[in-house]
């Protein structure tokens, strides 16, 4: 079906069915649309499966196909059977309250641990840390969040990004411009934000604005979030919050991921293939399509969208490190020191805050 060699990544990451590739995974992935695969927890049953599964993604294709995954800690971690247990969020942010010292060496630390972690499986890419910030009535962010006070949420999210990147994993700020301040759950609903723009910049865009300050090339999930006051669209479709806000405002020089376009926010939208190309079209590099096999299918086949070479350089650089050898993480002082830090403080709080979603 695609006989000529590809030379690039694609900008649609899809998923999987299970914990082995068949067929029909083989034809989608062979697409030059396709650029990567996103990872839930249904297709994941233990490291070792795991490892032949990345290998086998990451040997269909030259370049590799990104492999990436949603692996937060707390009640978001796809992968649980033989790694380690992450504090969420909002347990680091309390920490912070009481030692803000002591927070930062956990953060970094919880990064260390999944990214080296989620290295030796053969994951490139990891959907966070979330940086928006904590507001009572969002339930959908909740203990995903570092703290309602932005320079402190910026501050942690440093932190684990600097572990998780010394790892082996690149990482990825979420959800711009910040999810926090509405009650609606995107995957659900259509969730729209009133507030003005001074209150933008005073609070939800600091930790997007310190963090690109800071790494200018980490990637940034945008929101299926509305903000009438400043533009009509979902920001993920929207150019004026890509192109104007993230892009020349802020200067980020990373690569821009749509959060999944088939999330029911949309819905008001247009079909997939029309969210799809309004993503790309705003600016987006990537754009997840999960969970709708068929929708995927039927894109890969008619969706036609020019990928700048801009683009196509920023999805190259998400490949992760090469991995160390299977078997010597626990011979791995740095990563023995970290996961003696993150049991530590398990034994005096709850790192689990619930299973998270289990798709």
């Amino acid at each position: 079906m695609f006989a000529r060699p590809i030379t690039h990544l694609g900008p649609l990451f899809v998923d999987l069915a299970g914990v082995e590739l068949d067929a029909e995974d083989r034809e989608l992935l062979a697409s030059p649309m396709v650029g990567g695969v996103v990872l839930f927890a249904r297709n994941y049953v233990g490291p070792e499966p795991m490892i032949r599964l990345c290998d086998e993604l990451h040997a269909l294709r030259t370049p590799p196909l990104l492999i990436a995954v949603d692996h937060e800690g707390g009640r978001i971690q796809r992968f649980r059977e033989g790694l380690t247990a992450l504090p969420s969020a909002q347990f680091l942010g309390r920490v912070w309250a009481e030692d803000r010292e002591a927070a930062c060496r956990l953060c970094r630390a919880a990064g260390f641990v999944a990214g080296a972690e989620l290295n030796r499986l053969g994951i490139d890419l990891c959907f966070a840390p979330v940086v928006d910030l904590a507001h009572r009535d969002s339930t959908v962010i909740g203990d995903r969040a570092f703290g309602s006070d932005p320079a402190q949420v910026a501050e942690l999210a440093l932190h684990w990004i600097r572990g998780l990147e010394s790892g082996g994993v690149h990482a990825t700020i979420k959800h711009f411009p910040g999810h926090g301040g509405v009650a609606g759950d995107t995957h659900h609903e259509a969730a729209i934000d009133p507030r003005k723009a001074a209150t933008l910049e005073r609070r939800d865009l600091v930790p997007f604005r310190t963090l690109i300050s800071r790494l200018p090339e980490i990637s940034v999930m945008t929101a299926h979030v509305r903000f009438p006051a400043l533009d009509p669209e979902p920001a993920s479709l929207s150019a004026f919050w890509i192109g104007e806000v993230l892009r020349r405002r802020l200067g980020a020089e990373g690569a821009v991921v749509s959060d999944d376009l088939t999330m029911h926010a949309l819905d008001p939208v247009g079909g997939l293939e029309d969210r799809t190309l309004r993503a790309l079209e705003a600016g987006s590099d990537v754009v997840l399509i999960c969970n709708d096999r068929r929708g995927a299918a039927r894109l890969v086949g008619n969706l036609r969208h020019p990928q700048s070479p801009p683009s196509r350089l920023r999805l190259l650089r998400l490949h992760g490190t090469p991995r160390r050898p299977p078997g010597t993480l626990s011979d791995w002082p740095a990563w023995q020191a970290s996961v003696r830090l993150l049991a530590a403080v398990q034994e005096g709080g709850e790192l689990f805050t619930g299973l998270g979603e289990p798709r």
